[in-house]
């Protein structure tokens, strides 16, 4: 793959519906940092990250924590794309964090660019990544995922109970979350 710079060739996919294309989700590559910027510029997403995308030397610290996370085994970022006419285009981002051989339980995260929001592009690639996440991580134990979100995204809350991730409780705010949140939880099986 050109400019993949992973060492990993995994990809998923997320089967087309009637009225959205299917998805490919794979690791990201130094290539993205064009997509991943202009994702970035929407003032919703920079609203719910803790680390914005602002320059092409955050974009590079992206990548390489995306990189570094995939190598030590612990954090998979997934670049979500949708064909176009032009070529894939980016739509979203699927996380899959703090993965610890041993530990039941681990967290998915995403987030949606601003052209794909509310064409279901985020339940479908949050269940890919869950189901290759308990398919993957069986054997070291894990048998929950956790998803979590601010309580004034009701969008997430959506996006969660589609995938199968049923609300546990509210978390109260802790730095560097400045409201309180909800915790969602998906069982293996």
């Amino acid at each position: 793959m050109a400019g993949d710079t992973t060492g990993v060739s995994i990809e998923l996919r997320a089967a087309p519906t009637p009225t959205a294309p299917g998805l490919l989700l794979r690791p990201w590559r130094d290539d993205d940092i064009d997509d991943l910027l202009a994702a970035y510029r929407d003032p919703v997403l920079r609203s719910w990250t803790r680390h914005p995308v602002n320059t092409p030397a955050d974009a590079r610290a992206f990548l390489r924590r995306s990189r570094q996370g995939w190598a030590a085994g612990r954090r998979f970022s997934f670049a979500v794309l949708e064909p176009s006419p032009d070529g894939p285009r980016l739509v979203a981002n699927v996380i899959l964090k703090e993965v610890t051989p041993g530990r039941p339980y681990a967290e998915v995260g995403y987030w949606t660019a601003a052209p794909a929001r509310g064409r279901g592009v985020a339940p479908r690639a949050v269940t890919a990544v869950t189901e290759w996440a308990f398919a993957r991580f069986a054997a070291a134990g894990l048998t929950r995922l956790e998803l979590l979100h601010q309580v004034d995204n009701p969008a997430s809350c959506r996006v969660a109970e589609k995938c199968g991730y049923v609300f546990q409780e509210v978390l109260p705010a802790r730095p560097p979350f400045p409201r309180d949140g909800h915790r969602h939880v998906r069982w293996r099986g």
